[in-house]
C-alpha cells in the first residue's frame, strides 16, 4: 500500500543512503556493545561513516564519526555508556558529503527524537519547508534528518501523550507523509524502553531474543544472539519493548508475526584466520557449490529437481521466451545463463539490466517467463523489475540467497542458493552459486523438452565433479599470486572470451575494477579487432579464457594478434590445450570440462587473480571504495 501527501511531486534531488547498515536493540543489557558489534557485523553494507543513539536515562547520547568503524569505536571507547536501548548505523554515501554532519543517527531538532534510516525520503524538499516554517531546523544535507523532525512534530502534537504506544503512532503518522523507500529505526528521549521500526522497499528485521529485541537491516546483526527472527513486510511498523513487541500496518490493523528460526551458521560471518572475508570465500566455493546441489538432482540421475518453483511441468513447457533480469555480477551470471538455457532447452533467452527493464515497455507474449536474479533479495532495482513483471501478469521466478529477503517473498516460486553469509563486497562464491544454479534449472527445462535421458545423466555427473575440479584449481593460489606480481603495476587490461566464457569475461573485468581499482574491460574475443587493440602494448595484459570448445581455434587466432603486438597473455587453459605456449606468457590450468562446468572453474582463477591484484595494490579488498555490498536504492 503506497501513502503519500495529495498533490506532492517527487523532487529532483534526493539525498540518498542506499545499502547501509541498521541495527537496534531494547532490552537488559549494554546496548553500546551490542550495537558495536552488530554495526561490525554489518559494516559491509557501508563503511563511510558510523554511529550510535542511545538513552541514558532520560538522556538521548549521539556518538558519530567519519570513515570505517574503528573510527566510531576509537571516539566511543572512553565515554561511559550503560544504557540498554539504542540504535546504530554504518553508512555509504550516494547524495550528502561524508561528514560527520551527515553520518547517523539524526536528531530532531527539538532534540526528542534519533533516527536511523536507509532509503530515500523523494518528498523531503516539500516536507522540509513545512518543518521549516514551524520552526524546526537542520543541521544536514540528508533527507532522513527530515524524517526525524517530522516524527517529532506528531511526537508533538500528541503533547508527549502517556500513552503507551504514543511514541509508536507518532512514528506511523509521519510515515502516512513520505513518499519513498524507507527501513528506520527510532528513539524517543521521553520513551527510554522502546524503540520503533518500520519499512517500505528496505529491508528491517526484527529479532526476538529472551527478554530483549533486535531491529537490523541484515540479520547478520544479531544472529549471534537469537536466531529467531520476523522479517518486516512493506507497509509494517514494529513498537518493541524489551518484554513485548507490536506488529502493525501503516493503517493501524494488527498484523500476524511471521516468526521463523534462522539457518545460520555463525562462523561464516566470522574470517576465521584468514586475512580478508573475499579469500576466505573464494575457498568456500567447493562446499557451496556442493549445498547449491544438494538434494536438487532426480532419483534416476537424470535431471534436476527443485522444490520451490510453484510452477508445474506442464506449465513450464508452455513457456516460449524467458527474460533473465539482474544487476551487476548476478547480470554476468545471467549471460551464462542465456547461453545454457538457449543450448539445452532450444528456449530464446533475453538478459536484461534490471534497473533498464524496469522503465521499458518491451513487448512480452502471454507465454513469457520472468526470471530475476539477486544475492540479497533486496537489491532494489532488482526488486522493482520483479513487481513490474508481476504487475503486467508474467510468472516471476527467482534465484537468490536472501532467505526472507524481498524477492524470496514476492516472487512466485523460486531456488535459494544456499551459499551462506558473503561478508565480501565483491561477490565470488554467489556468482558461482548463480552459475550453478543457472545450469541446473536449463537442464531441468532441457529434459522437459528434447534433451534425451543420456545427455541429461551425462550432464548431472558433469555437474556433481565440479566442486572437486574447484577444489583443485584452489590449489593454485600461489602460482596465480606470483602471476599478479608479475602484472601488479599495470594500469589496464582486458579480459577475453567466447560463447559460454564471454559473461566470465566481463566478470573478470568486474571483479578487477572492484578490488583492485585497475580500468579494465571485458570484450567478447573477435570484437578485441574491433576497437580495443588499440589498447594493446606491453604495458597492457590481456586476460584470455582459452578453454576447450569450438570455437578455441578463433581464440587462438585473437591471442596471435595480441602476441604480435607486444602483449602480454594471460590464458586460462584447459589441461592438455593445444593453445600454442609461445604466445601464452602467464598460463592457468583448469580441468577438462563440459561447457556447463566451463563458466564456473574458470570463474576461480579470475577470483584469486583480482584478489591477490587488490591485496598487492594495498586496497581492502572486502571493502573497497565507493562499494557496498547490496545495492537498495536507485
Amino acid at each position: 500500500m503506497k501513502f503519500s501527501c495529495q498533490g506532492e511531486r517527487p523532487c529532483a534531488r534526493v539525498l540518498a543512503k542506499a545499502m547501509c547498515g541498521i541495527i537496534g536493540y531494547v532490552g537488559r543489557h549494554r546496548a553500546k556493545d551490542i550495537l558495536m558489534d552488530g554495526l561490525k557485523r554489518l559494516e559491509y553494507r557501508g563503511y563511510d561513516s558510523a554511529g550510535i543513539a542511545l538513552l541514558e536515562g532520560s538522556e538521548l547520547r549521539i556518538v558519530r564519526a567519519v570513515g570505517q568503524l574503528e573510527a566510531l569505536i576509537r571516539k566511543a571507547a572512553p565515554l561511559e555508556l550503560a544504557g540498554t536501548v539504542g540504535i546504530g548505523h554504518t553508512r555509504w554515501a550516494t547524495h550528502g558529503g561524508v561528514v560527520e554532519e551527515n553520518a547517523h543517527p539524526h536528531r530532531s531538532s527539538d532534540g526528542k527524537i534519533a533516527l536511523v534510516h536507509n532509503g530515500v525520503i523523494e518528498n523531503f524538499a516539500t516536507i522540509r519547508e513545512f518543518l521549516l516554517s514551524r520552526g524546526y531546523c537542520f543541521a544536514s544535507e540528508t533527507d532522513s534528518e527530515v524524517l526525524a523532525n517530522l516524527i517529532a512534530y506528531h511526537y508533538g502534537r500528541g503533547g508527549g501523550s502517556g500513552e503507551k504506544n504514543h511514541f509508536g503512532e507518532s512514528v506511523r503518522r509521519a510515515l502516512l507523509h513520505v513518499q519513498g523507500t524507507y527501513g528506520i529505526a527510532v528513539l524517543c528521549e521521553d520513551r527510554p524502553g522502546e524503540l520503533v521500526g518500520a519499512r517500505n522497499s528496505s529491508p528491517l528485521i526484527l529479532g526476538i531474543g529472551d527478554g530483549e529485541h533486535f531491529l537490523a537491516s541484515d540479520a547478520a546483526g544479531f544472529a549471534a544472539r537469537t536466531r529467531d527472527v520476523v522479517f518486516l513486510r512493506d507497509g509494517e511498523l514494529v513498537w518493541a519493548s524489551g518484554e513485548e513487541f507490536l506488529l502493525t500496518n501503516l493503517c493501524q490493523e494488527r498484523v500476524e508475526a511471521q516468526r521463523q528460526e534462522l539457518d545460520w551458521d555463525l562462523t561464516a560471518g566470522e574470517r576465521g584466520g584468514y586475512p580478508h572475508f573475499m579469500v576466505k570465500e573464494i575457498l568456500e566455493q567447493p562446499q557451496a557449490l556442493e549445498n547449491a546441489m544438494r538434494g536438487r538432482f532426480s532419483a534416476d540421475g537424470s535431471t534436476a529437481h527443485f522444490g520451490g518453483l510453484a510452477m508445474t511441468p506442464q506449465e513450464l513447457r508452455q513457456v516460449e521466451r524467458i527474460v533473465l533480469c539482474a544487476c551487476g555480477t548476478a547480470h554476468c551470471a545471467c549471460l551464462v545463463g542465456e547461453y545454457l538455457i538457449e543450448g539445452l532447452a532450444r528456449i530464446p533467452v533475453e538478459v536484461e539490466y534490471a534497473s533498464e527493464f524496469r522503465y521499458r515497455n518491451a513487448p512480452m507474449d502471454r507465454h513469457t517467463l520472468v526470471l530475476v536474479v539477486s544475492q540479497s533479495g533486496e537489491t532494489l532495482d532488482t526488486l522493482e523489475a520483479m513487481r513490474e513483471a508481476r504487475r503486467k501478469g508474467f510468472r516471476v521466478l527467482a534465484i537468490t540467497n536472501g532467505v526472507g529477503s524481498s524477492i524470496a517473498r514476492e516472487a512466485d516460486g523460486g531456488i535459494y542458493q544456499h551459499a551462506g553469509p558473503e561478508i565480501g563486497v565483491a561477490s565470488t562464491k554467489a556468482f558461482t552459486s548463480q552459475l550453478c544454479l543457472l545450469a541446473l534449472f536449463a537442464l531441468y527445462l532441457g529434459r522437459l523438452r528434447d534433451l534425451s535421458f543420456d545427455e541429461g545423466v551425462s550432464i548431472v555427473e558433469v555437474l556433481r565433479a565440479v566442486p572437486g575440479q574447484v577444489r583443485e584449481i584452489l590449489l593454485q593460489g600461489e602460482a596465480i599470486r606470483r602471476i599478479a606480481e608479475r602484472h601488479g603495476r599495470c594500469r589496464d587490461m582486458l579480459f577475453l572470451g567466447r560463447q559460454v566464457l564471454f559473461p566470465i569475461a566481463l566478470e573478470g573485468a568486474l571483479k578487477l575494477k572492484e578490488v583492485s581499482y585497475v580500468h579494465a574491460e571485458g570484450y567478447a574475443a573477435a570484437e578485441m579487432k574491433h576497437g580495443p587493440i588499440a589498447l594493446v602494448t606491453p604495458e597492457c595484459p590481456s586476460f584470455f579464457l582459452a578453454c576447450d570448445g569450438a570455437t578455441l581455434p578463433k581464440t587462438i587466432s585473437n591471442m596471435h594478434e595480441i602476441h604480435a603486438r607486444g602483449g602480454p597473455i594471460i590464458a586460462v587453459l584447459s589441461q592438455g590445450s593445444a593453445v600454442p605456449r609461445e604466445i601464452v606468457d602467464d598460463p592457468i590450468w583448469i580441468p577438462r570440462a563440459h561447457g556447463v562446468a566451463l563458466p564456473i572453474l574458470a570463474a576461480i582463477p579470475i577470483q584469486l587473480f583480482a584478489y591477490h591484484m587488490g591485496v598487492l595494490r594495498g586496497g581492502d579488498v572486502d571493502k573497497p571504495r565507493n562499494l557496498a555490498k547490496s545495492v537498495t536504492v536507485e
